[in-house]
């Protein structure tokens, strides 16, 4: 900042016609102190299209027929938007500009640029990066939580505890997780806790001679007091033992913001504390495109940040909140080809049931029992308000003319599919039905349906597209993502950057080396 004054002042003074460089006042030193509290929310796959569809969904809930007509129906519904900085980062790494998740977390965790699928080491493979989490404890004594919805082992909680050089050393990096001596973890279950072959000593059972508490229930969760020294295990793990997904929760089961209110119970005391939660299944959405699972778990980050900002509201003058993305996940986009310049994003409400559960409780089955495909629509109808259209109208169902690519009531964001549409889905459901694991896919089914359940994804696709939204990819890109701060040093979060300057801002505030 004093580089730019100093040459602001040059600009000036040359303007004037004179080349002497002028004294600059000394400015008196702010009384600053680190912050106390440290909590960095990381949406996985989170950037700024799956902040604004969250955002427009809840603006578009409150106006009707699903379009935000009055311009004050379009405000910050999500807490952190309103937070006093923001920023942006760029997230490309060693590999690519369509980086993964552990090269990108390694970034912010410890500054320094990777290979994809790298866990805090060099590109040589023989260095490891100390974590911003591994010196706030060694250095200022802080505890030290880490929160995912996704497994405590994946990719992003990893970077801030492990060093490998693959992120599927699973076994391994678990049992770093348990020699970190970190205080509180919580969320998903751990991958290949009997290692890869199933031969080796539980992780669990490691973790508890190490000292730790495990615990697997919602009552065990609840009884966690100040300073146990805890791993919590969501109760009702769900695809690869990870947490629900926030749509598929059942009443009184406990979501991301749960675990993060009884993190800040655990940790907190008078040295300080460093949270790290992700909110990672953001990324599994966008991954299999599904529009409504990204948009709730994107609004199931919000509410933990919601827990953050009470204490920082307690605690205003010790603690900092960011909250961040490590890559955009799936190309995201508000606005489709089919919808013109309109957006339906309600209709998004009509699904029930993520992709992920209604694979494993009715397509699995379907599968099973050879279901036809008359009854599967009907569950279809149900779970996501999907209609097929008029018998008449179906005859030649994957024929696409003028009068299907915009048929009459589109734009009161009908969910009556249209014959080219429905061609699709029943496309899908016969390609579900006969496809093998063995079966290798081409180009044009993968185009269609990336490695998904056809049925499923076609689903998906259908009703995003006759919300507004769409999707471009089932991997990453390189969009940059957010980065919103509050509270003590958030200053230093504004402007545009590398997401390796997460890091060193974080180094810059604490004091830490």
């Amino acid at each position: 900042m004093k580089a730019r004054k100093i040459f602001a002042v040059l600009c000036a003074t040359m303007m004037m016609g004179t080349m002497q460089i002028p004294a600059l006042a000394a400015e008196a030193p702010a009384e600053t102190t680190a912050p106390k509290y440290i909590f960095l929310f990381i949406g996985d796959g989170m950037s700024y299209p799956q902040i604004q569809s969250a955002n427009y969904y809840l603006s578009a809930s409150e106006g009707e027929n699903g379009k935000t007509d009055d311009i004050l129906h379009s405000q910050n519904n999500l807490c952190f938007m309103d937070f006093e900085v923001a920023g942006s980062a760029q997230t490309f790494d060693s590999t690519s500009f369509c980086p993964d998740s552990a090269s990108t977390a390694t970034s912010i965790a410890t500054g320094n640029k990777t290979y994809s699928g790298t866990i805090n080491m060099d590109e040589t493979m023989t260095v490891a990066y100390e974590t911003i989490a591994e010196k706030l404890r060694d250095q200022l004594g802080y505890k030290i939580g880490v929160l995912s919805s996704v497994n405590l082992n994946h990719a992003t909680p990893a970077a801030f505890y492990a060093h490998q050089a693959s992120r599927n050393s699973y076994y391994e990096i678990g049992e770093e997780l348990i020699a970190s001596d970190f205080d509180y973890f919580a969320g998903g279950g751990l991958l290949k806790e009997n290692g890869a072959d199933g031969d080796k000593e539980n992780l669990y059972t490691l973790a508890e001679q190490a000292g730790y508490t495990v615990v697997k229930t919602k009552a065990e969760a609840e009884a966690l007091t100040n300073g146990a020294k805890a791993i919590v295990i969501d109760e009702t793990l769900a695809d690869s033992s990870a947490m629900s997904y926030a749509m598929d929760l059942e009443e009184g089961e406990w979501g991301l913001a749960d675990y993060v209110e009884k993190g800040i119970e655990v940790l907190d005391n008078e040295t300080g504390f460093f949270m790290m939660v992700e909110g990672g299944k953001i990324d599994w959405a966008c991954h299999a495109n599904d529009a409504a699972a990204t948009i709730t778990d994107t609004l199931a980050l919000e509410e933990a940040v919601q827990k953050a900002v009470e204490f920082y509201n307690e605690h205003p003058d010790e603690t900092l909140i960011l909250v961040t993305g490590d890559h955009e996940t799936g190309g995201l986009t508000i606005g489709f080809a089919g919808t013109n310049y309109d957006t339906f994003l309600t209709n998004l409400s009509n699904q029930k049931i993520s992709y992920a559960k209604f694979d494993s409780d009715y397509v699995s089955k379907y599968k099973e029992e050879g279901t036809d495909f008359d009854a599967v629509m009907a569950d279809i109808t149900e779970l996501f308000g999907l209609e097929a259209p008029a018998e008449d109208q179906t005859d030649d169902a994957a024929k696409l003319d003028s009068k299907d690519a915009h048929p009459e009531g589109e734009d009161e964001g009908t969910l009556v599919m249209t014959a080219y549409e429905y061609g699709k889905l029943k496309a899908a459901y016969e390609e579900t039905m006969t496809r093998s694991a063995e079966d290798e896919i081409d180009q044009e089914e993968y185009i269609l349906y990336g490695s998904y359940e056809p049925l499923t994804v076609t689903i998906t696709h259908i009703l995003n597209n006759k919300s507004g939204v769409a999707f471009t990819s089932y991997s990453h890109t390189g969009l940059p993502v957010e980065v919103f701060a509050e509270g003590n040093g958030a200053e230093l979060f504004g402007g545009y950057y590398d997401n390796t300057d997460i890091y060193f801002k974080l180094a810059e505030l604490t004091g830490v080396e």
